[in-house]
């Protein structure tokens, strides 16, 4: 025990590499670390003294039956012996401010060296040993392993009941839903993917609800995708898990900010097709009606289905072009950017929009004179002209709708920058 001890104070005395763009993080490298590696285990470690010689054992196992060069890169924000555990075992250890557990990923990445990262948490809840299925999966050509706890198992007394039959599931079935996607369990902390899809998907999350942010953008960047059973424990006895340190309320933050990150990434959902169905049947509303009012079944359609008409197509064509406008802002390649602005190409779409502005005026102007004709009073034969003047108010609006969003669709085009080409081989 002495000699472990007096090994444990040497590392803690030894000199960090320091950074000069963020002071705070210190960087400790083990004796006889890793040199290029190809795998990076990347861990945060909050406080985890109780079980990190364990848990750095089962990292060493899971190593040593890949046979792969793997480097451990501990993510530490500690106030015990944590950090010193992990450099006797051969880990290095990048010490940061406690920040939330997606800013600890993103601190990470300028320091992984391999180029395939498996994520995960260092309390011994999923199992390093079992590390190859990853390894695997990257050699077959897969950018994304994303474990499922309910592919593989879930100890009793892992998950509370809440977590495990209702809080999880529902989150599941809501972003596959809005994403049009098929992942069993999107909250799994233990994870793959390349380095390159790493750093491409631009995470901005700090805090738990990176988990959900990593898998919409493993959509939304066309990873090609696998899911790895894993086996998921229950704590060891004594220790707390983080959401209990934190308190009662934190596994409903947790829950929150994870569907935050669902809806704020995925607005388009919420407004592109409902938007061309809510369209699409406002002109069919309100188009039959231009020459005045139809009667089906003793039931007049008039002047106030018009309205109804109106303001669907209206609102309809909005909603369908803030979908477009936010699926150019998600695009993280310029895909779908370039797919809308050949689908609303500038010049005939200005054009167009500018006929309809016009036929609309006129409409409108025909309904200003018949209506000063007749004293600026109503009459009944003047109904044809109040229904052509609510057409013409509908397409007035809706070509000034359409110009104005193809403006922005080619605007977000033209000023987000495009993605790096890759190198063309000398010939």
């Amino acid at each position: 025990m002495a000699d472990t001890n007096q090994r444990l104070t040497e590392l803690s005395s030894r000199k960090p590499v320091s950074f000069a763009h963020d002071p705070e993080m210190k960087l400790y490298i083990p004796d006889g670390d890793v040199a290029d590696p190809v795998l990076s285990l990347v861990i945060p470690a909050l406080n985890e003294e109780q079980v990190m010689a364990e848990f750095m054992d089962w990292c060493l196992q899971g190593i040593e039956e890949t046979g792969v060069a793997t480097e451990i890169l501990i993510l530490d924000s500690p106030t015990d012996r944590t950090p010193e555990i992990a450099l006797a075992k051969g880990a290095r250890v990048l010490k940061t401010p406690v920040r939330g557990l997606g800013r600890a990923y993103l601190d990470a990445i300028p320091n992984i060296r391999g180029t395939y990262v498996i994520l995960g948490d260092a309390d011994c809840t999923y199992d390093f040993r079992e590390i190859a299925p990853f390894m695997v999966a990257f050699e077959q050509g897969y950018e994304f392993v994303l474990g499922s706890r309910f592919l593989g198992s879930i100890e009793d007394g892992a998950m509370p009941a809440l977590h495990r039959y209702f809080g999880t599931p529902l989150t599941i079935f809501l972003l596959n839903f809005i994403y049009g996607s098929s992942f069993s369990d999107i909250h799994c902390g233990m994870r793959g993917l390349t380095l390159d899809a790493f750093r491409r998907m631009n995470l901005k999350s700090q805090s738990w609800e990176y988990a959900s942010e990593m898998v919409v953008k493993s959509v939304r960047l066309g990873l090609k995708t696998v899911q790895a059973p894993v086996h998921f424990y229950k704590d060891r006895d004594g220790r707390l898990s983080h959401h209990k340190r934190i308190g009662w309320f934190s596994p409903w933050h947790a829950g929150w900010i994870n569907l935050r990150a669902m809806f704020i990434h995925g607005a388009d959902f919420f407004v592109l097709k409902p938007g061309l169905l809510l369209f699409l049947l406002g002109l069919l509303i309100t188009l039959p009606l231009g020459l005045g009012p139809v009667a089906l079944g003793g039931i007049h359609f008039s002047l106030n289905t018009m309205y109804l008409g109106s303001t669907l197509s209206i609102f309809g064509l909005q909603c369908y072009f803030l979908g477009a406008l936010a699926q150019g802002i998600y695009d993280p390649v310029g895909t779908v950017r370039q797919k809308w602005v050949r689908k609303f190409p500038y010049t005939p779409v200005v054009a167009l929009a500018g006929i309809v502005f016009c036929l609309g005026l006129l409409l409108c102007l025909n309904f200003i004179l018949a209506y000063a004709g007749a004293g600026y009073t109503l009459f009944t034969n003047m109904v044809g002209v109040n229904h052509a003047g609510v057409i013409g108010l509908m397409l007035v609006i809706l070509s000034f709708v359409t110009f104005v969003s193809t403006l922005l669709l080619h605007a977000i085009t033209a000023n987000f920058p495009e993605p790096p080409k890759p190198p063309v081989e000398p010939g």
